[in-house]
């Protein structure tokens, strides 16, 4: 992937052309003021799925800090057999 570099004065001439060079393309476009990196643009699906994605990492990264600490893990069959515990308390407390 080229990045995209744009100086931020296109985003004020040429706001539409832009966004949807952002939007079709679904890459950050980046804004330079006076020759130096300024900012970074993107659309919003691009931005939302990025964040999705940081999320899931971060919640990666503790579980593997987790393992690593020796934090007690759960086996499939356990995993399964809590979730099924769960379901079953849920109901009853619905009911």
């Amino acid at each position: 992937m080229h990045p995209i570099i744009k100086p931020s004065s296109e985003l004020r001439k040429n706001y539409n052309n832009v966004a949807e060079i952002c939007r079709s393309k679904k890459v950050p476009i980046f804004l330079t003021r006076n020759g130096e990196g300024d900012m970074v643009l993107m659309d919003i699906e691009s931005y939302g799925q990025r964040e999705e994605n940081l999320v899931t990492a971060e919640r990666l990264m503790a579980a593997e800090v987790a393992r690593f600490m020796g934090t007690q893990g759960y086996t499939v069959d356990e995993f399964q057999n809590n979730m099924r515990q769960a379901i079953k308390q849920g109901s009853n407390n619905n009911g």
